[in-house]
């Protein structure tokens, strides 16, 4: 393919991160994430911003991890002062995996207290995973404050790793197995089995913070 050709295909799969359809829209940005042309960099975080897919904004996502973080931080990190909720949450949570600490003075307790719900839960989960040994004692005592916010899914958000030890993306109810290995929900309601509300337990992010400061 000569190298006329592999810039058009790149302007092509650009263009299609604009399609009206969500499946050309997500081929768009896996091609974008595969091409890794520094220049597309800036449409990736613009696409993050306004994309309503959550499917394609996880690719783009991807896209974004794939380019060095000497040109996605400082554009993720323009998009934490942004009027738009969408553009803060989904910076957020593509600088959960890229995982560089250098983000760190960028997750301030206004993005942390954030009173859009997903950007705060993004904050959550980016906060726990760049966080400094000193400094979590502090974010443990500042997450416990956030206990009991929100709706389910937002208490969920604070109380439930994903197998990775990572909080959700989306957050689902958890399944346990029974005796037979099958997975099933836990139980609500009233009773003796009934799952206690999550704001009379303790977060799982706080406890992972509390105790590895206190080592």
């Amino acid at each position: 393919m000569t190298m006329t050709q592999q810039d058009t295909d790149a302007m092509r799969a650009l263009s299609g991160l604009d399609d009206d359809r969500a499946p050309v829209r997500l081929r768009a940005a896996l091609a974008v994430g595969t091409a890794l042309e520094a220049r597309f960099v800036g449409k990736l975080v613009e696409r993050c911003a306004a994309e309503p897919e959550f499917f394609v904004r996880d690719m783009l996502t991807w896209a974004l991890t794939r380019h060095p973080v000497s040109l996605t931080l400082p554009a993720l990190l323009r998009e934490l002062r942004s009027e738009r909720a969408q553009a803060r949450s989904q910076a957020l949570r593509t600088l959960s995996e890229i995982r560089d600490r250098q983000a760190w003075p960028a997750m301030t307790e206004a993005l942390l207290c954030d009173a859009d719900d997903e950007v705060a839960r993004s904050a959550w989960r980016a906060a726990v995973v760049l966080v400094p040994e000193d400094d979590k004692p502090a974010l443990g005592t500042l997450l416990a404050a956030q206990l009991g916010r929100g709706g389910h899914d937002t208490q969920l958000s604070l109380s439930c790793p994903d197998s990775a030890g990572r909080f959700p993306v989306q957050s689902q109810t958890p399944r346990r197995p029974d005796r037979r290995g099958v997975a099933r929900r836990p139980p609500t309601g009233s009773g003796p089995r009934a799952r206690p509300a999550i704001r009379r337990g303790s977060s799982w992010a706080v406890l992972r913070i509390r105790k590895s400061g206190s080592r």
